[in-house]
């Protein structure tokens, strides 16, 4: 991967990924959909996995939001066969927890300042970083995290925060995007379809073999040209509908096997290019 993100050129490697959404149970299992041999069935629900790193105690109080965060890292890292407690890491989510943002606003809005009371585990889980920390306590990982919310953009805003902290002497990182409905009233403001998980594993070039090099550019979104969109029209509608299914193209790129151009929209304002090659 190549990248003038911050006026330098950085090459790096793409290791592993990670997959879940509707439809989409794991990356080896959309391989089918995402190379065009078979229709995507979006309308299947996505199945979150217990995320059995954490302790019985956090693995009850963790919600959708973070465990499709943790089972997206933990795909990525089985797929890259690397040791999670090295990583550095990037959490990128739209809206965070959603269903714990309309559990805290209806305790919030009770008319008894006795019912007011807002429990200390939903208080934790309601903070953006909350998945970050959860992972990295449950793999023992002592390495830096950023989390970002970059609202439609938030994958593309990941990507660009992963690449700009590849360093020839660091190691790998991790970067996790994750979005979950929001519970009605909110829902209606802000659809979300379903719950979905992309993850990528990105190191320094180096002498080890790559799935993947890229080339990325952070440019106005009048010189990066118009969005890449999904081949199939169920993955299309997916990426529309969720903001961590703007990997989407990306992935069906990645799955082709084939040198290629993707842009992805990072705002109104900015999109990042990125020029695919494969080694032979």
């Amino acid at each position: 991967m190549t990248t003038s993100v911050t006026g330098a050129t950085i090459r790096a490697d793409l290791l592993g990924l990670g997959l879940i959404g509707p439809g989409l149970p794991s990356w080896d299992a959309a391989q089918a959909v995402l190379r065009g041999e078979a229709a995507a069935d979006t309308a299947e629900r996505t199945v979150v996995p217990v995320p059995m790193r954490l302790p019985p105690a956090e693995r009850r109080r963790a919600g959708a939001a973070i465990r499709i965060a943790l089972a997206a890292a933990e795909a990525a890292c089985a797929h890259a066969e690397a040791d999670p407690a090295t990583l550095a890491t990037v959490f990128a989510s739209s809206s965070g927890d959603g269903a714990n943002c309309h559990a805290l606003c209806e305790t919030l809005a009770a008319e008894d300042p006795a019912a007011r009371l807002v429990s200390p585990t939903r208080f934790t889980n309601s903070v953006h970083n909350a998945a970050s920390g959860y992972w990295h306590i449950a793999v023992g990982s002592p390495e830096a995290s950023t989390s970002l919310c970059g609202f439609d953009g938030s994958f593309a805003a990941g990507l660009v925060a992963a690449l700009t902290q590849l360093r020839p002497d660091a190691a790998p990182v991790l970067l996790v995007a994750s979005d979950t409905p929001y519970p009605e009233p909110l829902h209606a403001t802000r659809p979300l379809p379903d719950t979905m998980g992309v993850a990528l594993l990105l190191a320094p070039a180096g002498p080890g073999e790559a799935r993947c090099w890229l080339g990325a550019a952070l440019l106005p979104a009048e010189r990066a040209g118009v969005p890449t969109r999904c081949r199939d029209a169920g993955l299309e509608a997916l990426r529309q509908a969720i903001p961590a299914a703007q990997a989407l193209p990306l992935l069906e790129a990645l799955a082709r096997r084939l040198p290629a151009v993707v842009v992805l929209p990072v705002s109104p304002a900015q999109s990042l290019r990125l020029v695919l090659e494969f080694p032979a």
